[in-house]
């Protein structure tokens, strides 16, 4: 689409305008290693001074949720139907699982895009798993995305693994355009409100889980929408660390002029849903066991929820989703969505040989042949423009 040269004026207005504001908010951004880890643990101790009984937490809480909604101006969205009229330009039929090549509006001319895996023999109510990736290029299409999608699938599940913005099908925008956390959790929502509009969907079992930068998704959108009951955000939490890219911290979600917080706290606004927190040694997580853990079971110990939250370390391993957290996170998730573990065979461990990877062209959702609507937004300006964010 040709701007004319006064829409282009105005929307060059309204970028400069966004970034004027942008600097504004500097002040409130904690970046990457915000803190040292020896600051981070002495801020989780000040933290924990700030309350002593249930009712004190859940003001802090409601505080804290605030800060995220207000931060990345997720209220200003706008109004959106569900009528998604789910686009399916592919679909595969795998051993014990079916794979779909989707794509639906996230609001007036944005797309989320990605890949439903879903049961061969479903129930007339299946759980769902919402499946947000880090920060590889051509995370989705990885053989690692495709084996827990794949395998959860075939368990029972119902899995949306879907694009950061800037990744893959999601070029409508960079991945560095300054709102990049708000449109990545506003397709969040919307993967969600579209799970939940499905007639085969259990509201009662809806999942999430996330590495990385799909970790910081995990938790983000944990806190915020209820309807998620169980999260498993993998190799992300941490007291000092607050995600290094501007889809993680470019808007001032932890800090305000009224508050201070971290993505442990974030984290913690799951209580008393069930959250399995998967560490290693070789990132920011490895504090977990003795940090960021203990302060989360005293809020999970708040509702009496202790048996709902848990932490698996690998001390020996580096920042990643691999077999062995994938299959941690298959126990829990079964466990807690209720799903068929037996449905994967097991060998000394879970075997995941009966999965057929498939090339990216195959998981791809728009080519040449199936083009992206011809009313999709081109291009950082024009999102920018039509949000028009105060």
């Amino acid at each position: 689409m040709k701007l004319s040269k006064t829409s282009g004026y105005l929307a060059l207005i309204l970028v400069l305008a966004f970034t004027i504001q942008g600097f504004a908010q500097d002040n409130f951004l904690c970046k990457g290693s915000y803190w040292t880890e020896d600051q981070g643990n002495k801020m989780m101790k000040q933290f924990a001074s700030e309350w002593n009984n249930l009712d004190t937490w859940e003001r802090r809480a409601s505080v804290i949720r605030n800060g995220i909604l207000d931060g990345m101006k997720f209220n200003q969205m706008p109004k959106v139907t569900n009528d998604f009229k789910l686009i399916v330009n592919h679909t595969f039929k795998g051993d014990g699982y079916i794979v779909e090549n989707v794509a639906f509006e996230s609001f007036p001319g944005f797309y989320v895009t990605g890949n439903i895996y879903r049961p061969s023999n479903p129930g007339k109510k299946n759980a769902a798993i919402l499946d947000p990736h880090g920060h590889w290029d051509n995370r989705r299409l990885m053989a690692e995305v495709q084996a827990r999608c794949a395998t959860l699938a075939r368990m029972g599940a119902i899995v949306f693994v879907y694009d950061m913005v800037g990744y893959v099908d999601s070029k409508q925008v960079t991945h560095n355009i300054p709102i990049a956390l708000l449109l990545q959790t506003w397709n969040s929502k919307r993967v969600l409100d579209y799970l939940l509009s499905r007639e085969d969907v259990d509201p009662e079992r809806i999942g999430i889980t996330g590495e990385s930068g799909g970790g910081t998704q995990t938790i983000v959108i944990t806190a915020i929408d209820k309807r998620i009951k169980v999260s498993v955000p993998v190799v992300m939490v941490s007291a000092h660390f607050f995600g290094g890219c501007t889809c993680e911290s470019g808007m001032p979600i932890h800090k305000s002029k009224d508050h201070q917080t971290n993505n442990v706290e974030i984290a913690a606004l799951c209580a008393p849903r069930p959250m399995l927190l998967i560490s290693d040694g070789s990132d920011w997580t490895r504090n977990t066991p003795r940090i960021e853990y203990p302060y989360i079971q005293k809020v999970y110990a708040l509702y009496d929820a202790e048996n709902r939250i848990e932490n698996v370390h690998f001390p020996a391993e580096v920042h990643d989703y691999g077999f062995n957290k994938r299959s941690v996170a298959y126990t829990f998730l079964a466990h807690h969505l209720r799903l068929n573990i037996d449905k994967i065979p097991y060998k000394n461990g879970f075997d995941e040989s009966f999965i057929t990877y498939l090339a990216e062209d195959e998981l791809k959702v728009f080519n040449s042949d199936h083009p992206m609507p011809s009313n999709a937004l081109k291009g950082n300006d024009e999102v920018l423009k039509y949000l028009n964010l105060k």
